[in-house]
């Protein structure tokens, strides 16, 4: 990988350099509602059934869009355009052209700068299985946005 490739643009980056991008917080895998009236977006704690909350990372990664076919793609039109990435999202602060948080492991240098910042979903979710679809607003959280 390129030194600082971070700080290109996105559409810039290679696809191994798009992979590293991801700090591996696991929080675009947390189930939201929008409001169909204002579109306000809300964070519940339930994550996809495919969240490996403990390492943050998908379980079905290669094959997500076929497991899951309302899986997202993250695209840099997507980080633009989109407010259903976390503000702290990787993606979404360089599309933005803004820099990367101190605590992203690529600035950082530790993998567990994320876990130990507070940002990673780590021991804060359930998987979505354990929720009905009715019950999701009484798991909206504040903690991400």
């Amino acid at each position: 990988m390129r030194e600082r490739f971070w700080e290109l643009p996105l559409e810039q980056l290679d696809q191994q350099e798009w992979e590293a991008l991801c700090d591996g917080c696991g929080r675009c895998c947390l189930v939201k509602l929008e409001d169909e009236e204002s579109g306000e977006l809300a964070f519940t704690d339930a994550a996809c059934r495919f969240l490996d909350s403990r390492r943050c990372q998908c379980t079905v990664y290669s094959d997500r869009h076929r497991e899951m076919p309302d899986c997202i793609q993250v695209t840099p039109a997507l980080a633009r355009d989109s407010h259903w990435l976390p503000r702290t999202c990787a993606y979404r602060l360089r599309a933005a052209g803004q820099p990367l948080a101190s605590w992203h492991p690529l600035i950082s240098g530790r993998a567990d700068s994320v876990r130990r910042a507070g940002i990673s979903v780590t021991g804060k979710v359930v998987s979505e299985l354990t929720v009905d679809e009715d019950d999701w607003e009484e798991h909206i959280i504040h903690w991400v946005s």
